[in-house]
């Protein structure tokens, strides 16, 4: 046929995508030095305000990730919804997003959980599902998908934060749900006041 298109790879959400590539070499370095990267940098916990990597770890936990299991669990639906909000916001803004949530969430824990270390997207993630079921927000009006999603999600994590003893971080997905949807009520009223 004469008239095809070639197709080509297309680098169509460039936060995304260096998000999740850099998560991905953070981790297999980490396995290369034995942790000590993931501890240095990509971790959030207690440690002195004298240290510089303390400031640095309030941002950078987001892409630390503790195993493959952890990466790809938070990168499945971090894919899934962070294109879309990235074509729809733009790259600036979506990196507000996970700049904002990494940093409030990572302070939070600093400040409440002295004896436990906190890493992983997860936070980021529910911060993109909030955000994302307030894209059809309209000036005096609160979507039901919004509700809906707040309750599944934020209520799932407190009913599991109370009744069941983990690893996960179930407060940090809460702040980061509530992050997002901040964001997302700002960044919609923006937007509709600007058209």
């Amino acid at each position: 046929m004469k008239n095809a298109k070639k197709m080509k790879l297309s680098f169509n959400s460039p936060v995304i995508l260096s998000f999740a590539f850099a998560s991905f070499m953070i981790l297999l370095f980490d396995q290369v030095f034995g942790g000590a990267l993931k501890r240095t940098l990509f971790s959030v916990y207690r440690s002195s305000f004298w240290d510089p990597f303390t400031y640095l770890r309030f941002f950078g936990h987001v892409l630390g990730h503790a195993n493959w299991d952890h990466l790809i669990s938070n990168m499945m639906m971090f894919l899934v919804i962070g294109p879309l909000l990235e074509d729809k916001y733009g790259s600036m803004n979506i990196l507000m997003v996970i700049l904002s949530t990494a940093f409030v969430t990572g302070v939070i824990h600093f400040l409440l959980f002295p004896k436990v270390a906190l890493l992983g997207a997860s936070g980021v993630v529910f911060a993109f599902i909030l955000f994302a079921s307030m894209t059809s927000l309209k000036e005096g009006e609160i979507p039901i998908t919004f509700i809906l999603v707040a309750l599944l999600y934020i209520g799932k994590e407190v009913l599991q934060g109370i009744f069941t003893s983990d690893n996960i971080s179930n407060l940090t997905h809460i702040i980061g749900g509530l992050v997002g949807a901040y964001l997302g009520y700002q960044l919609n009223l923006y937007q509709a006041k600007h058209r």
